[in-house]
């Protein structure tokens, strides 16, 4: 007899519709898989097989072929072991075969028959909209509670589900959470833009950076508080709109790295991967492209600390993604999109002994060891880098004053201002903040008066601007004149905007 499951699978961070079909018949036991399976589904048969006899079923002793369709895309993961249970109870007549054909079903078995939840729960639940209604684990139901239009109920079993397909028990219906759900919550951190001393005019450009969505980078000597400041900026950040909060989510349910099982959370992603990290690791890969840290920082910060330190081909990986705010991974299997509309926030010392800088410390090194240091950063990152900071050492004036300083709370708070005028700007687009200004915008909102223009041109002329560079100055003058408000865009914003690009007077 066969039977056949509504099932669902993903790629990339779309779902696709999956059909198990289970076969019995008399012969001698055996259990086959088919349809490119990975080793975690064809492993999957010993879990079955202990689930359902835990569960109080017996299993049958004959000639048992599981297809799964459609059978030239490969699947992985152990998320099918509920569906072909019941596909084989169905078979054997335990359940109704017909009531099966009215839900999809995804889980992973425990030997014991109990559910547990698989990866890619959102990107699923996102594509059962307007369809089939869906069993899922208890822990994935309230995960993927948050797309209203699918119809989800959560069991903690195998025995709960073949209860209630026969009528015996109801399963509890997972009621969709909307954006004022208590579970969106914002994390709290302990640390504080006010525990930094001093340092005044990065505190100013991660301010600016963080009000237009610009990239930043910091140069300084060590212990000059680069990294105290670049950890800190989530902390000034807006709480994500709803519509960003689930693509991260979802994002990080399809990598296997949910940062919340009972919801989704408001907190930006803030990535910070070593600088050993692979090219494979930064962008995405696998046989079946996972997600990369590019793109598990969507929405939030990318932070790279000790710039150079990253190997050539990782950093060159960031060019395409930092201005098209996606990307593509290849690979002979397929190709797979995600999304990384991302803040890049980078920190490095001036030279290899760190303190070319400092005027406490003499530099040790050569100027053939400083000029190869400084070349490991190519031109067109920093050109798509548009702030670059210096950051000065403190003085024990600086560490040991009393003034008190600006906490993130109130920096937050100008920080949203500031971006809910983007907002009204930019009424269209996902990401509504100058960073992502596209040339036709930048010469509607972001032309300086007559002062302006003729400064910007002098900078074109001195620092050989590139045409990037030119754009990033308007980006950032725009920011900067809507942190007060300002309509009009006067010399004093592109002057200030002029001073945040150090790398191209000195490199």
């Amino acid at each position: 007899m066969i039977t056949r499951v509504h099932s669902a699978a993903y790629l990339g961070i779309q779902s696709y519709p999956v059909e198990i079909e289970v076969d019995v018949q008399a012969g001698l036991p055996q259990f086959t898989v088919v349809g490119l399976p990975d080793t975690s589904i064809r492993e999957s048969r010993e879990r079955v097989r202990s689930a359902i006899k835990n569960s109080g079923f017996r299993f049958p002793p004959e000639r048992i072929t599981v297809n799964l369709a459609p059978a030239h895309i490969r699947k992985e993961g152990p998320a099918f072991e509920l569906p072909i249970a019941l596909g084989i109870l169905a078979a054997t007549e335990v359940i109704s075969a017909e009531k099966l054909r009215e839900f999809v079903f995804l889980g992973e078995l425990a030997l014991d028959g109990t559910l547990r939840p698989f990866k890619g729960a959102m990107a699923i639940a996102e594509g059962l909209q307007n369809q089939l209604p869906a069993i899922f684990p208890e822990a994935n139901a309230r995960e993927a509670a948050f797309y209203e239009k699918a119809t989800l109920y959560a069991a903690n079993n195998l025995k709960e589900v073949i209860d209630f397909l026969r009528g015996d028990i109801r399963l509890s219906r997972t009621m969709p959470l909307r954006q004022s759900t208590p579970d969106l919550k914002k994390h709290h951190p302990i640390a504080n833009l006010s525990d930094i001393k001093g340092q005044r005019f990065a505190k100013r450009a991660l301010e600016i950076a963080a009000s237009g969505g610009h990239n930043l980078l910091f140069i300084g000597s060590p212990g000059s508080g680069k990294t105290m400041l670049a950890r800190r900026l989530p902390d000034i950040l807006p709480p994500l709109p709803f519509d960003q909060a689930l693509e991260v989510t979802k994002l990080y349910s399809v990598a296997g790295l949910s940062r919340n099982r009972t919801g989704i959370t408001q907190d930006r992603p803030f990535r910070s991967p070593h600088h050993s990290i692979s090219s494979v690791a930064m962008a995405g890969g696998g046989t079946w492209p996972l997600p990369g840290e590019i793109s598990l920082a969507h929405a939030g910060v990318l932070f790279l600390d000790e710039f150079p330190e990253f190997r050539r081909d990782v950093v060159e990986t960031l060019r395409a993604p930092l201005e098209e705010g996606s990307i593509t991974i290849c690979r002979a299997k397929g190709n797979l999109t995600y999304p990384c509309r991302l803040m890049l926030i980078a920190a490095m010392n001036p030279c290899p002994c760190g303190y070319l800088t400092d005027r406490r410390k003499p530099c040790r090194c050569s100027s053939v060891q400083i000029q190869k240091y400084q070349a490991k950063i190519s031109g067109p990152i920093l050109d798509r880098i548009d702030l670059h900071v210096e950051v000065p050492a403190l003085t024990y004036g600086s560490l040991a004053s009393e003034e008190p300083a600006e906490s993130s709370e109130v920096v937050r708070q100008r920080v949203e201002a500031c971006r809910h005028i983007q907002t009204a700007r930019y009424p269209d687009r996902q990401f509504k903040v100058n960073a992502f200004m596209q040339p036709r915008e930048i010469k509607k909102y972001a032309m300086p008066d007559s002062e302006g223009s003729k400064l910007i041109e002098m900078a074109m002329k001195e620092l050989n601007l590139s045409a990037r560079g030119y754009y990033k100055i308007l980006k950032v003058a725009r920011t900067i004149a809507d942190m007060t408000e300002e309509e009009n865009i006067s010399s004093e914003h592109i002057s200030e905007a002029i001073g945040y690009r150090t790398l191209d007077r000195q490199w």
